[in-house]
């Protein structure tokens, strides 16, 4: 850094001292200035800055002495501008010449005379001398100021020990930095190079590590050592300092191994650290999985948040707690993720759960004493918030493993997911598939979600029964077959829909999994077709298996510091082991999973190539122990300079894919062509050729060698061919997303190219300059030959198959022709078999638009005709509009558009709804206009136009009145089924609207709703219609009002909750108390479900029915628990409310006897049936079976709606007398299919 003049002064507080030398003959612009000591020890920058000098005088200035009046002794030549700079020094140190001490007006002269400049020098009573330079130029004055100090100053050297971070930055680019340093200073400066400090910590002579204040980590120093004067070392040094200082104000800390359960307190802190930062720049970074967080940014704000950051920590050590409770293990999956930090935001509480991986179902609570009840309440609300199903997978346990791997595979979970966002979906983790009897997927969310999920669960597995097998290969060759028989292994689902799965090489597991796609828009829902393609496929896979049966597994005892020897740098040397086609597997110590020894490397493959790898890796290693590893090995060899482009690749592709997977290094060379050259001689360009020198270890080598002379032999053979092809059949011969065009490459190993504008957006663009009608093939003269030959019969049979007809049809007729949502257009497509293009760039503008048909002749003129008969049915068209208000439109449309629909039977319109669609527009929801628009013939726009205007005008006439009715009356006035209110609005024209309907809310409000005011609004029915008819509901209505009971009797009776499901009978009882004219107020109800859950099964309770001998058996399971063994315990009390004590009594009897027989039943039975084929039989109808069971056995039956489980409550002998007559029930209504 350099200082001008008038900084210079200010450094030195020196402004305003007198010039010590002023000049009569000239005026400056230095002000008067005053001389403050500078010690010649001082060991700052401050105390000798940079020697630079002022800016040239602009203009003249004051003088140095005297008044502002004017100077004392005129100039008497003209003023000329100079530049002055000056600098003070203490005991100045003279050096000696012949052993004799130089004056310092000796050494002025010489400046002086070296670089004419001026100086002038005095010496105060403190032996302090000022040295005032003047100069024509800067240079000038620049070097003569820098060899006076030299001269007077002692040559010292300093080190100054700089972070190895920083070296970058003193150097500078190409050393600019560094220079400009040496030069403002004339110093020398010296820094080490790298090979200085070993292993990155200097040491020794070149100085000690020292880590940098507050850092956690020890960063390398590097000495840098300054030699020069005394003033301009301590110079250099200062701006190699300001250097360092703006490279390592930033600082970066981590604070590590926060306890997992304190990490998300101590984030809710965030904006509290950044507080502590007191105005400085920190940021802050989370590293979850490692549980750090990392502070940085400017030194002093990161060593502050850091400090807090971890005092916040030890304040969570002590001040938080835990509660441990036990929930199901399938409610955790609500416990996690996101709810964790709701739970926290909500209750200043923590949750942690058991891994998938822990059988225990215990969930700890962590917070503070006096917020682990609220937390807990958060834990509980979450943990029973969403409907949790468990949906299992059919089939046996190996089955279910075998969906459940191809759901894994093909992440379908995240399909799910993203089909149904409200609903959550976890499959079972690995460690319970392992451990797991029965694999479920649970599902959480809302009912109707779960229910949308589980239907597409059950579509989905039901597309997969007898679509997967799974095929035994010995996992040794998997990478062998994967490698050797990859396109064959592709064509396997091309050609048969048939996915193969090969297992994780890590699990050493030898089942392969074998999936006929049911996603495939190919594949056919025929079991036989499923089996006929799984079979070739195992078949095929069973003969690549023989093929390479010959494999084998083999461990090498190799030392640990040998191993990396043996992979190389990048795992360069273990590729070329290995070799291209990838058909080794080679573990080299950990990763072979012997933990006891990791002296070893196992190779796995066929025999021959485990002998080669085992030899090759024993020469590595011998040449490690041989200190033989020096990559120095080369290798030459010519190859035809036409390929060299191909073999380097774009942009050095091919080249840099060999350096990085062999570690060798590939040079090109036209040597020998140059000589030739030289002397004269020509040679032909088709026997030009290109030397290849390959460097590096002798094994990578010889692999990268051959490999380019394969790359070489397959140009070699290359050709390619042009075929005349017109461009109306590309997009035939291409493929949908060009699968015709892929498949011919692959089968052939060639390169098919159309030409540039058959692309969509510019892709496929190649080199190549192709005319429309051409496609090139290029490749193996074979494969060409094949290629050309398939793709012209494609051509002929598209020819054939592919004939074009462009006709015109009234713009008018295209919607009708389209059809709702493009319907009758594909019905014509499906029936004909053509393809169809209806030409949309004139957007409707235009009497007629262009349709263009392709397909074989019988399609297109079958095609035509069906299209040509749509639109001679559409006549002359008329357009029309009319506003109506939108909170009509759903009056005028209807249920179901039914409204619609009759209104233009009404005006003589078409009955056929492809007809009606069209006619009559009103606006969607997403618009804002009311404008309801007619289009058709003219005769028919009219007549609904007319029909609309009558029925607005009618709706606009409409009024809605209140009136108020007890809403304990609601139910008496609808009546079963509607019957009294559909005769009311029936007779009287109106719309009648009860509280809690959908449409309530829509009528707006009363106009006599001021009256109403203070009615209770569940007891305000709301009449809408015609003002005289609405009038006359409103009167009708109150005539049907019960006026209010006098005030009842009341009596409590206690209910154990237990028993509630039981008497309540799903409100049947209630319903009963009700006709005594008592009702009922529960203080309490049980929280679990009314109907038991099944004991797990454990074989034991299987039973087997036989309708004759010859009939073949159905399995039928039967159980038996006892009943309440996991209810409720406590009462509820309820208050019975009645209109006369006889009626109150009567209902505590049946109450009481309720009680009597619910306590009876105390057994409960789980009868599951192979299928629900039987249900109905059972059912019987409106349930009258079941009823009619009920009343002879006594037992309550209940039959599943989501399984094939009949459950019966009751006493023991209850139970079984109803599980006979189900039995009995079952037999006499046919046997079921065995499943």
């Amino acid at each position: 850094m350099q200082l001008t003049a008038a900084e210079l002064q200010k450094r030195h507080e020196l402004e305003g001292a007198p010039d010590p030398f002023p000049s009569l003959g000239e005026t400056t612009t230095v002000k008067p200035k005053r001389v403050v000591q500078v010690p010649t020890d001082a060991d700052s920058q401050a105390d000798f800055p940079t020697l630079a000098t002022s800016t040239p005088a602009a203009a003249p200035g004051k003088p140095a002495w005297g008044s502002d009046a004017g100077p004392r002794i005129r100039a008497t030549v003209k003023s000329t501008p100079v530049i002055t700079d000056y600098f003070t020094i203490t005991q100045a140190e003279l050096p000696s010449k012949d052993g004799k001490q130089t004056s310092v007006g000796e050494i002025m002269k010489q400046v002086m005379t070296k670089y004419r400049v001026r100086i002038e020098a005095s010496t105060n009573q403190s032996r302090q001398t000022t040295f005032h330079l003047k100069g024509d130029t800067q240079k000038d004055l620049d070097k003569a100021k820098r060899h006076l100090l030299s001269a007077l100053s002692p040559v010292v050297t300093l080190t100054l020990n700089a972070p190895a971070s920083t070296i970058a930055a003193i150097i500078g680019p190409k050393g600019a930095t560094l220079k400009k340093v040496r030069e403002a200073t004339g110093v020398k400066v010296d820094i080490p190079p790298k090979d200085g400090t070993p292993n990155g910590h200097a040491s020794g002579t070149n100085g000690t590590t020292t880590p940098l204040p507050g850092d956690e980590d020890e960063e390398v120093m590097v000495p840098v050592t300054i030699t020069g004067p005394r003033p301009l070392a301590l110079e250099a040094q200062g701006m190699l300092n300001e250097i360092i200082a703006s490279r390592t104000s930033h600082l970066t800390q981590k604070v590590r191994d926060i306890p997992a359960h304190i990490l998300p307190f101590v984030l809710t802190c965030r904006s509290h650290f950044l507080d502590e930062a007191q105005g400085f720049h920190v940021n802050l970074a989370l590293n979850q999985p490692e549980r750090e967080i990392t502070v940085s940014g400017d030194r002093e704000g990161v060593v502050r948040v850091v400090e807090t950051i971890k005092a916040t920590i030890e304040g969570f050590k002590t001040s938080l707690t835990n509660l441990k409770i036990s929930l199901p293990k399938r409610q955790h999956r609500l416990l996690a993720g996101k709810a964790v930090d709701e739970i926290l935001a909500q209750s200043k509480c923590l949750v942690e759960v058991a891994s998938p991986e822990d059988p225990g179902d215990e969930v700890t609570v962590w917070g503070l004493a006096v917020d682990l009840p609220t937390g807990l309440g958060a834990v509980m609300a979450r943990a029973n918030s969403q409907f949790i199903h468990e949906f299992p997978l059919p089939g046996p346990l190996a089955v279910s493993k075998q969906l459940l791997t191809y759901m894994t595979r093909i992440d379908y979970e995240a399909t799910l997911a993203k089909a149904h966002p409200d609903a959550l979906i976890f499959t079972p983790s690995p460690a319970t598939i392992a451990q797991a009897s029965v694999l479920n997927i649970d599902i959480a969310g809302e009912k109707s979600a779960v229910d949308a999920v589980i239907k597409q669960i059950s579509e989905f597995i039901g597309k997969l029964i007898g679509a997967t097998r799974e095929v035994s290969i010995d996992w040794l060759i998997h990478r062998v077959i994967q490698g050797k028989n990859a396109k064959k292994l592709k064509q396997f689902y091309e050609a048969h829909n048939v996915q193969v799965f090969f297992p994780l090489e890590s699990i050493e597991q030898s089942q392969v999994l074998l999936v006929y796609d049911p996603l495939s828009p190919s594949a056919s829902p025929s079991p036989v077709e499923k089996v006929k393609h799984l079979d070739y496929v195992v078949e095929e896979l069973l003969k690549m298996a023989k093929e390479f049966a010959d494999v084998k597994s083999q461990k090498i005892s190799v030392e640990k510091r040998w191993h990396e020897a043996v992979v190389g740098q990048g795992g360069t040397t273990l590729n070329a082991i290995i070799g291209e086609d990838m058909t080794l597997s080679i573990k080299v110590g950990a990763e072979v999973g012997d933990a006891s020894d990791e002296d070893v490397i196992l190779v796995q493959g066929t025999s021959i190539d485990v002998d080669r790898a085992v030899s090759e890796i024993s020469k590595v290693v011998e040449d490690a122990k041989n200190d033989a590893i020096v990559s120095s090995y080369s290798i030459e060899f010519d190859i035809d300079r036409e390929y060299v482009g191909r073999v380097v690749g774009a942009q050095g592709s091919g080249v840099n894919k060999l350096r990085d997977a062999l570690g060798v290094k590939v040079d090109f060379s036209d040597e020998a062509d140059e000589k030739e050259k030289e002397a004269g001689k020509k040679k032909k360009a088709a026997h030009q050729k290109s030397k290849v020198k390959i460097t590096g270890r002798k094994e990578n080598v010889e692999e990268a060698k051959k490999r380019i002379l394969s790359q070489v032999e397959r140009l070699a053979d290359e050709t390619s061919e042009i075929l005349k092809i017109p461009n109306q059949y590309h997009a035939q011969l291409i493929g949908q997303n060009g699968r015709y065009a892929i498949r011919l490459e692959e089968n052939y190993s060639v390169k098919i190219t159309f030409p540039r504008s058959s692309g969509e957006s510019g892709e496929g663009k190649t080199r190549e300059q192709l005319k429309p009608d051409e496609v090139l093939i290029k490749g193996g003269k074979r494969g060409v030959a094949s290629a050309k030959s398939e793709l012209l019969d494609a051509l002929e049979f598209e020819k054939e198959n592919n004939k074009v007809l462009t006709f015109n049809v009234p713009t008018r007729s295209v919607s009708r022709i389209l059809g709702k949502g493009g319907a009758s257009i594909l019905e014509i497509k499906d029936v004909t078999g053509a393809q169809i293009d209806v030409d949309k760039t004139n957007d409707g503008i235009g009497s007629s638009t262009q349709i263009t048909v392709r397909g074989t002749k019988d399609a297109i003129n079958a095609a035509k005709a069906a299209i040509l008969a749509i639109a001679d049915q559409v006549g002359e068209e008329t357009t029309a509009s009319l506003v109506i208000e939108r909170k009509f439109h759903r009056n005028i449309i209807g249920a179901g558009g039914q409204g619609l629909k009759d209104l233009i039977s009404r005006c003589d319109g078409p009955s056929d709804t492809k007809l009606q669609a069209g006619l009559v527009r009103f606006p969607r929801h997403d618009e804002t206009s009311d404008e309801v628009r007619l289009r058709g013939e003219p005769k028919l726009v009219n007549k609904v136009k007319e029909e609309l205007e009558k029925i607005v005008a009618t709706l606009r006439d409409r009024v809605v009145l209140g009136v108020e009715i007890p809403a304990s009356q609601h139910r008496n006035l609808i009546g079963r089924g509607g019957q009294h209110l559909n005769d009311l609005q029936n007779r009287t024209g109106v719309q009648v609207q009860f509280p809690g309907s959908r449409s309530y809310s829509q009528f707006g409000d009363p106009e006599n709703a001021s009256e109403m005011a203070d009615a209770d609004p569940a007891n305000i029915v709301k009449v809408s219609g015609a003002r005289k008819a609405c009038e006359a509901a409103v009167e009708e209505l109150k005539t049907h009002v019960k006026p209010a009971m006098p005030e009842g009797v009341t009596a409590i009776v206690s209910v154990p909750l237990k028993y509630h499901h039981v008497i309540s009978q799903q409100g049947y009882f209630f319903r009963t108390l009700r006709n005594f004219g008592v009702s009922v107020e529960q203080s309490g109800k049980p929280q679990k479900p009314a109907v038991p859950v099944a004991p797990p099964q454990n074989g034991s309770t299987t039973a087997r029915i036989d309708d004759t001998e010859d009939a073949p058996s159905v399995e039928i399971q039967w159980q038996v628990a006892e009943n309440y063994l996991d209810a409720e315990e406590g009462d509820s009390e309820w208050t019975l409310k009645g209109s006369d004590a006889a009626g109150l009594e009567r209902a505590q009897s049946l109450i009481q006897e309720a009680i009597t027989q619910a306590a009876a039943m105390t057994c409960v039975g789980f009868l599951t049936l192979p299928d629900r084929s039987a249900f109905p039989r059972i059912v019987g109808s409106k349930g009258s079976n079941v009823a009619r069971l009920r009343n002879e056995t006594g037992a309550d039956i209940t039959v599943g709606r989501d399984n094939s489980t009949i459950i019966i409550i009751g006493s023991e002998s209850a139970v079984d007398v109803a599980k006979e007559a189900v039995l009995k029930q079952i037999s006499s209504s046919g046997r079921p299919p065995r499943h």
